[in-house]
């Protein structure tokens, strides 16, 4: 009969270790998903911001020599992702392509100028790194102007900020949340063994030693449920890119190291906090209170 309970306890235990691993986990995972969304929504922002260019107008007159020189020396710049030299016939070819007509018969003259394309990094497309941009083109002589569309760059940059608080505030509930409902769930795998901590109390266990397996435990526990959340965050992964192909790509490999390595942490420190004050808890409670 005693063995029977025993077993029964041993199965109640591990069916209450299964609990917390697997709760530690799904919640671990929630935080891959949104850490995946703030990854994914730098690279989005930096994408959309990289993919605006400015236009650099020459006069028409410009020697090839000193417009390859302002190429070179815009391409060396660390601000400068890439430029494109465009020619007066290549521009005239793009213009009738989108116009679908031929508007040099009808003017009899090619009026566009040639220009160069410059693409930026995405942390220089500021509006005051642009403006110095411009400023220092604008010193070659024959560099009539720089076009850029001022407002799509403003609207850009001011919805990144906008989403990229959001995504901070959200993580930032997500996180406590997840604290707590973490905690909670180790309370209670804590509570089911408190007449085992007070046994061990009785029999002159000091406070160190009693908490240690727990500790101990505690981290594997949270390593295990970091793993199994990567998995899921790997299988979520593989089905996205599966299902959508290039429209969801995630390449940021070191980036995804870096979260796998951020929920194994926070699932190990977690645990093992809210275990020291859970155990903490017990150790210092009086025995009429065990019994609520």
């Amino acid at each position: 009969m005693k063995s029977r309970e025993n077993g029964l306890s041993k199965t109640r235990l591990r069916s209450s270790y299964l609990t917390l691993v697997v709760s530690v986990s799904l919640v671990l995972f929630l935080l891959g998903v949104l850490g995946l969304l703030l990854i994914n929504a730098k690279e989005l922002s930096d994408y959309f911001r990289e993919s605006l260019s400015f236009s650099i107008m020459l006069d028409d007159d410009a020697k090839e020599a000193d417009i390859r020189m302002l190429q070179k020396d815009l391409d060396a710049k660390q601000y400068v992702k890439s430029t494109s030299y465009i020619s007066k016939n290549e521009a005239a070819v793009k213009m009738k392509e989108e116009l679908g007509e031929d508007f040099i018969n009808f003017l009899g003259d090619n009026p566009l100028p040639p220009s160069i394309d410059v693409y930026l990094k995405a942390e220089y497309t500021a509006a005051d790194s642009v403006a110095g941009i411009e400023k220092y083109v604008l010193e070659y002589p024959f560099v009539k102007e720089v076009y850029y569309q001022e407002s799509l760059l403003f609207l850009i940059n001011e919805n990144v900020r906008k989403i990229s608080l959001f995504l901070v505030v959200i993580s930032s509930f997500l996180f406590l949340i997840a604290m707590t409902i973490i905690n909670n769930t180790i309370r209670l795998a804590i509570y089911s063994r408190r007449f085992l901590i007070r046994t061990m109390q009785l029999i002159g266990a000091t406070r160190g030693f009693i908490r240690r397996p727990f500790l101990i435990q505690s981290a594997f526990h949270g390593l295990i449920a970091a793993l199994l959340a990567m998995c899921l965050l790997i299988g979520m992964l593989y089905l996205i890119e599966k299902e959508f192909f290039l429209m969801f790509t995630f390449r940021s490999t070191n980036l995804l190291i870096l979260l796998g390595l951020s929920l194994i942490v926070i699932g190990v420190l977690i645990n093992i906090v809210s275990t020291f004050f859970s155990v903490n808890k017990y150790l210092g409670i009086s025995e009429d209170k065990l019994y609520y």
